[in-house]
């Protein structure tokens, strides 16, 4: 069964309580691309009154997350992902609505394939990038993922 959106925010209400009550939310997923929006509130700012880079990475996080999770699904192999690095680029004050995309949906698929081809271990890096309801770069984040095909 495919993962849609309405499930992601499910998995966060039970899973990852904080990316829910902080208000971060998947807003379209597909085999390639991944978008996920979170608004500057109260909650989940920082002293200088725009969201707190730690919201802006757990966004960023879940857009390329979220692809790995479907990728592992559509595979039909029990696989374990874990984060082993991560790099994060700011350009602009973050507020409004935020929204990140992954567009490397191929790139994991790839990876997965590799790693239960080979038996071992596979690792690639995947971006978000953050933009404003002007269509401009707040942020980019890169994360390191690998994957595993578990015994």
């Amino acid at each position: 069964m495919p993962i849609t959106p309405k499930k992601i925010t499910l998995f966060t209400f039970f899973k990852l309580p904080s990316v829910y009550w902080l208000g971060i939310r998947v807003k379209s997923i597909s085999e390639t691309i991944c978008t996920v929006r979170v608004k500057h509130r109260w909650i989940n700012q920082n002293p200088f009154k725009s969201l707190f880079w730690a919201v802006q990475g757990m966004a960023a996080e879940l857009s390329t997350g979220a692809m790995v999770m479907s990728c592992i699904e559509d595979s039909n192999q029990n696989i374990s992902m874990l984060v082993v690095n991560n790099k994060a680029t700011f350009l602009k004050k973050a507020t409004g609505s935020i929204t990140f995309t992954c567009n490397d949906g191929e790139l994991i698929k790839q990876t997965i394939n590799d790693a239960i081809a080979s038996g071992i271990g596979k690792t690639c890096w995947m971006k978000s990038e953050g933009v404003n309801e002007n269509g401009i770069l707040v942020s980019i984040f890169e994360f390191e993922w690998t994957v595993k095909v578990k015994p």
